[in-house]
Parts: structure tokens; sequence; C-alpha cells
């Protein structure tokens, strides 16, 4: 590929500037891939812990439906403390 730049590149100062633009484009991405990884590690760890937490507020609601009484007296059921 390089006798390719060779052959239409012209002067060398022409093929050294696209030498220098194309290493650093693979380090530019290089960085990306490494990020994109790194990120990709965070949103997994992150849908774990959604996961677990609405295992556990399933759990919650369970308990706490369990733990109301069966009938729930309204304000207008009750007499009022003065009588």
């Amino acid at each position: 590929m390089q006798r390719l730049l060779h052959r239409r590149a012209g002067p060398a100062g022409e093929i050294d500037a696209m030498e220098a633009r194309i290493a650093e484009l693979e380090v530019k991405l290089s960085f990306c891939e490494e990020l994109l990884e790194e990120l990709n590690k965070t949103v997994y760890r992150q849908q774990q812990q959604i996961d677990l937490l609405q295992k556990e507020m399933a759990a919650l609601r369970e308990q706490v439906k369990s733990s109301m009484p069966a009938e729930q007296h309204s304000a207008a059921d009750e007499t009022p403390p003065h009588y």
C-alpha cells in the first residue's frame, strides 16, 4: 500500500504528512476502542445493579403486601375521639 501512495502522492513531504495523519488516526482509533470497551463494561455493571434493585423492589413489595391487614379501614369508618 505504501508503494501506491508513493506513485500517487508525488513529493515526499505529502507522503510524510499522510503517514503522520494515518498514525494519528490509528492512535485515536485505539483510544476510542479502549473507551468503548470501558463504557461497555460500565453499562453491563449498571444493568446488573438495575436487575438486582428490581428484584429487591419486588421482594419489598411482596413483604409490604403480606404485612398489611386484609381489610383496610377508611377514616370515615372510625368514630371520632371526642365521642
